[in-house]
């Protein structure tokens, strides 16, 4: 279970990071550069551009934070 864990944590952190750079970089390497198609990559773009469009839809759509404490500086 252990194991578990620690690999939703890589994930997390991982996708955190990466998405914007996997967003746009690898449409820019295909194209662009014109890498070879890669099945991991795309599953990896499609994965970055929902969790884009989920952070879209939480930001401007349902107005929502994920801060939770009442004196966070983000909400007003």
């Amino acid at each position: 279970m252990k194991v578990l864990k620690e690999i939703y944590g890589v994930g997390i952190l991982f996708f955190y990071y990466m998405k914007y750079i996997i967003l746009f970089g690898w449409p820019l390497l295909r194209y662009g550069l014109e890498y070879k198609d890669n099945i991991i990559m795309n599953v990896l773009w499609v994965i970055c551009l929902l969790l884009m469009i989920k952070d879209l839809v939480y930001k401007f759509v349902l107005k929502k934070s994920y801060c939770t404490s009442d004196n966070c500086s983000s909400r007003k």
